[in-house]
């Protein structure tokens, strides 16, 4: 299966190119990628998705405006932060009777599973791209994010 980076790599790059339309498809999952009408991702696989109940979220709530508490520690050069690769529901654990992936306070490695992300009804795995300790959670369990949207705050090693 695709890393998230990758398919944020492929995504670039179609962006980038005069391609109109690209299809990919590797080991069971198809990746379908349309620019005229906007990127749409759509990602198929052949074996299901971990088995994880959505909370039901509110009707589409406008974003929360900014916490100061998020823009003080973003000043330190050691702090990073893992942003959402796509629009989805942000879940903690992979179910809800499951403890979350990371907590403040928790020890991350690169690669390690941080949280899920699930867009029509395809669960994703998220994971650090840096080794550091959680500092803080910025979304709350069966949020709606945004692309680009900061999840976690990261203190580096």
């Amino acid at each position: 299966m695709l890393k998230v980076q990758d398919i944020q790599t492929l995504i670039e790059l179609v962006d980038r190119s005069s391609l109109d339309e690209f299809e990919y498809e590797n080991e069971g999952t198809v990746i379908k990628m349309k620019k005229n009408t906007g990127v749409q991702v759509v990602e198929r696989t052949v074996k299901e998705a971990p088995a994880a109940q959505a909370q039901a979220a509110p009707a589409a709530q406008p974003a929360a405006p900014a916490q100061p508490a998020e823009t003080a520690p973003a000043e330190d050069k050691n702090l990073h932060k893992i942003v959402s690769p796509m629009v989805g529901t942000f879940y903690q654990a992979a179910s809800p009777d499951d403890p979350p992936f990371v907590q403040v306070g928790s020890v991350v490695s690169t690669g390690s599973i941080v949280c899920m992300i699930e867009a029509m009804k395809l669960f994703n795995e998220i994971e650090a791209e840096v080794d550091g300790e959680i500092v803080e959670i910025l979304v709350k369990d069966g949020q709606l994010v945004e692309f680009g949207q900061p999840l976690f705050l990261v203190k580096t090693n």
